[in-house]
């Protein structure tokens, strides 16, 4: 039996591919958690903005200030549906990724099963092999 897992190249192959989908999903978490934390933010300033108008300039600039701050909400909003997708596809890479290094995984354990099993059975029949050959020489010098 080959004691070299024949399949090893391939199998680091998929675990660096699976390392790579596992920080791409890292860094599509950390997009859409940042986005949803500015949003969340934004929305939180919004509903804050309670001040006393005391004039139609102040009214006006609170109109603005409001009407920009939904135009930056509705802005996130579309980013975070755009970093869930991202992240959702992201996972999608990973899960595949873990299912192709997972298969070769369990071969390579089965091999290593096999091999050491091999190894054992190798060193039973020499054990088994010393002590024939052993007790045949005490029982022969015990007849003369």
């Amino acid at each position: 039996m080959n004691r070299q897992f024949s399949l090893a190249g391939l199998l680091r192959l998929r675990q660096i591919q699976q390392d790579q989908a596992a920080s791409g999903l890292a860094r599509a978490r950390s997009r859409s958690s940042s986005v949803r934390a500015r949003e969340s933010s934004a929305r939180r300033q919004l509903a804050a903005t309670d001040g006393d108008i005391d004039s139609t300039a102040s009214l006006r600039a609170v109109a603005a200030a409001r009407s920009a701050s939904h135009s930056m909400l509705a802005d996130l909003q579309g980013l975070a549906r755009l970093a869930e997708t991202d992240e959702a596809a992201a996972r999608e890479e990973f899960i595949a990724a873990r299912t192709r290094s997972t298969g070769l995984e369990k071969l390579q354990a089965r091999h290593h099963a096999e091999v050491s099993s091999a190894d054992l059975r190798a060193e039973q029949s020499t054990l088994d092999e010393i002590s024939s050959t052993s007790w045949h020489r005490d029982d022969q010098q015990v007849r003369p």
